[in-house]
């Protein structure tokens, strides 16, 4: 780590625990960092939770870049310009004194710390918008199933998910509006990418000539083509994005770099920006254990059901819809029969919009696979849209809890209780109708936990992103990651765009899994029952923020954050 990054990141950690030690240091109550030397004068006095709270807008405000002939400016020139004002809003932050605040305040300053440590590491070490051409797809044709998009996103989208067709006047002025984005963007990108992180460029290149393919599907949209203005749109969108694409792959040939950010720049991002408490190493060992510990599972299973039928995938439509149809029933009826969390309207809703389709044989990849036998581990992990869901028709009360967090921080959380769900649902007693569908849950679990692993040698730059996939494909049992080589290659090329997403579902799952252990203990030192609905309806209430921090709220124990900003 060079000489200038060590001394920012031991800033960070000191002024991040201010409020900490402030705790637990009386004489250091009401102290504020300084800056170059000199306490500034213009952050003194914001001591209140509302002072937070309008702290926050300001910054959400300033985080989206100005206008460069339309289109979001991510140029070099302008970032250098707008850096004091940065500086400013995090001195500000970093100022306030906390120590009398309650613990959910507390919390939503570590939400805004993390924030803007992701802003920092963004400007000094990922630089999207300078190493990776995907920073620059603008089309998507569908909503996450987290939150915010997976991955590092340009600041002015075009979300196709959320219109329909035809458009009314107002909705064809609204994607008139997008559309003329997106050759402003491509323009910029032409000079803003002088990167040379190979993995990422050549892969990039995929994701730039797939926009150009879902813009001709536009194209064939209900009322489109008899719009003038909206043909001509898209097809000025259609040859920017070409001409991009064509201009990628001319300067492909000259790119030799490494992908990762390498071990030290990776557990700072994971600890300072999506506040996991765990470094580069400690995410290698506990991948490592719970691939071997699903293998082992698996292989138990197996011996236990050796002597039950196998299990038949769906052959036909109407043999898969009836199996989803019934599944999603399953499901449900076991969440709410067996107080497993309170089970909102809106939850049958959300899970029947995403019941999926059949789909032959020969075109399965490693989900759709399982999906065909048992729905039903799918589906718990579709967990994320009772959580979007529940965004939509019960956003949280607070302004820095409603929106999505920036910069994928929620992935701790909503990847994490998503997979950990899966299994915890089995042992709930899900799969007592169907032993073999256990089986399908651990081959899940050893997937997500061999991708990881890839992602994290990736990041260290110890493999490619081909040979980071090669444990991923290679330690997924039964081979069903072998089978269709796109979502392989989807997986890698995100986790390699977004520091510690790969790992997030294993890792998330595990600081979810301590969380329940600490607050059922909690529940037995104060000679209360532990209700598993209470605590994932407690869960469920805080909202979509790292586990570190519900985990604090929930029980009071701040280790994991303590662990970060405390750390020597």
């Amino acid at each position: 780590m060079h000489m200038k990054t060590i001394l920012h990141f031991f800033a960070i950690v000191i002024f991040g625990g201010l409020v900490m030690s402030c705790q637990n240091n009386p004489d250091k109550q009401g102290q504020t960092p300084e800056k170059d030397g000199q306490v500034n004068q213009n952050i003194q006095g914001k001591k209140t939770y509302q002072d937070l709270v309008n702290l926050f807008k300001e910054w959400r405000k300033f985080e989206k870049p100005p206008l460069r002939e339309g289109a979001p400016d991510y140029t070099a020139e302008t970032f250098e310009k707008r850096w004091p004002e940065f500086k400013k809003l995090q001195a500000q932050l970093l100022a306030m004194d906390t120590t009398k605040w309650k613990t959910e305040h507390k919390v939503e300053w570590y939400v805004a710390w993390a924030e803007m440590n992701g802003y920092d590491f963004n400007h000094r070490i990922l630089k999207p918008w300078v190493r990776d051409p995907a920073f620059y797809k603008s089309v998507w044709t569908y909503r996450s199933d987290v939150p915010a998009h997976e991955g590092p996103t340009h600041h002015m989208t075009t979300e196709i998910w959320t219109y329909k067709f035809p458009l009314n006047a107002t909705e064809k002025q609204r994607l008139l509006n997008d559309l003329k984005v997106i050759p402003a963007l491509n323009k910029q990108a032409q000079k803003n990418l002088t990167g040379n992180a190979k993995d990422l460029w050549i892969t990039g290149i995929r994701d730039i000539k797939g926009q150009s393919n879902d813009l001709k599907q536009i194209l064939k949209k209900e009322g489109v083509k008899e719009d003038k203005a909206l043909t001509n749109a898209i097809e000025t969108a259609i040859q920017s994005t070409d001409e991009l694409a064509t201009w990628l792959e001319k300067e492909s040939t000259t790119k030799t770099g490494p992908s990762g950010i390498g071990k030290e720049n990776y557990t700072w991002y994971l600890q300072n920006v999506h506040l996991v408490p765990l470094t580069w190493e400690d995410e290698v060992m506990i991948l490592k254990r719970e691939l071997a510990r699903a293998w082992t599972a698996l292989k138990l299973e197996e011996h236990r059901n050796r002597k039950l039928p196998q299990l038949k995938a769906a052959d036909s439509p109407e043999a898969y819809d009836k199996m989803a149809d019934e599944a999603a029933k399953s499901l449900l009826t076991f969440l709410d029969k067996q107080d497993i969390v309170t089970v909102k309207p809106y939850f049958e809703t959300a899970l029947r919009e995403h019941l999926m389709s059949y789909v032959p044989e020969e075109k399965r990849n490693f989900f759709l696979i399982g999906l065909h036998y048992d729905p039903r581990p799918l589906f718990s992990h579709f967990y994320h849209w009772f959580e979007l869901a529940r965004m939509d028709t019960e956003p949280n009360k607070s302004e820095i809890r409603k929106e999505p967090l920036l910069y994928n921080i929620f992935d701790s959380r909503n990847e994490g209780v998503a997979t950990a769900v899966e299994e915890m649902f089995l042992q709930a007693g899900l799969y007592d109708d169907a032993p073999r569908a256990k089986e399908i849950v651990y081959i899940m679990i050893a997937q997500r936990a061999a991708r990881g692993l890839g992602s994290l040698y990736a990041h260290a730059n110890e493999m490619t992103m081909t040979e980071a996939g090669g444990i991923h494909s290679e330690y997924t049992p039964r081979g069903w990651m072998k089978t269709e080589k796109e979502l392989l290659i989807f997986e890698q090329h995100l986790y390699l765009r977004q520091p510690g997403y790969g790992t997030s579902y294993i890792t998330g799952k595990y600081l979810l899994e301590n969380a329940l252990a600490d607050f059922a203990k909690m529940k037995e030192t104060q000679k209360q029952p532990f209700r598993t609905k209470e605590f994932f309806d407690r869960l469920n209430s805080i909202g979509c923020i790292p586990m570190a921090l519900s985990h604090w709220e929930m029980t009071g124990n701040d280790e994991g954050i303590r662990k970060i900003v405390q750390k020597k």
